[in-house]
């Protein structure tokens, strides 16, 4: 027995090893209730040694951007960037580009009809002199997104994004899970 295997492990080391369980079970690795069995028996481990027991038959998970294998019978694509389409973007992208602005326009005539039920008349409706030059801007920037791609553009960037936190989540995991096992 290695030394460290009789070292006492910290909560995060225990967190880790959960992490590789539950990757084992979503991958396939483990069924139900082996996962829970050694899910309780990691949370209860004490030392690196005990946890690398429940560890030692799993391989180490990779990032998919990052793996060399393909399941059986398929066959690597390589699309580029501009091909890849978003369905639904154009929507997304809309919902954000106008969503501050109706949210704005809803407070102000909610102020102006505030102040008109206070007063007991129809107030000149000033909200149209935050609408009008703030919508004029908006529908050029729409129209000109519209016709330039800036949906699809905008629905790449985040799922570039979204990637990126995905595989630097997946790196940070492997890389606290190697302090679980042997040097």
């Amino acid at each position: 027995m290695d030394r460290r295997d009789e070292m006492r492990a910290a909560d995060s080391d225990r967190t880790a090893a959960a992490d590789r369980l539950r990757n084992a079970l979503d991958e396939g690795r483990l069924d139900l209730s082996e996962y829970d069995e050694r899910l309780q028996r990691a949370y209860a481990a004490k030392t690196y040694g005990e946890l690398n027991a429940l560890l030692v038959d799993l391989p180490e998970t990779v990032p998919t951007q990052r793996a060399q294998l393909l399941p059986a019978g398929e066959r690597p694509v390589v699309v580029p960037e501009e091909q890849v389409r978003f369905p639904g973007a154009t929507r997304r992208w809309l919902v954000e580009t106008w969503g501050t602005y109706f949210g704005a326009m809803t407070i102000t005539t909610a102020v102006w009809g505030a102040s008109s039920l206070s007063t007991g008349e129809t107030l000149y409706y000033w909200p149209v002199w935050v609408a009008g030059p703030w919508g004029a801007v908006l529908v050029v920037s729409t129209v000109g997104g519209l016709i330039n791609g800036a949906p699809q553009q905008w629905a790449a960037k985040r799922a570039r994004k979204a990637q990126e936190k995905i595989d630097k989540r997946m790196l940070g995991d492997s890389d606290r899970s190697a302090g679980c096992q042997d040097d």
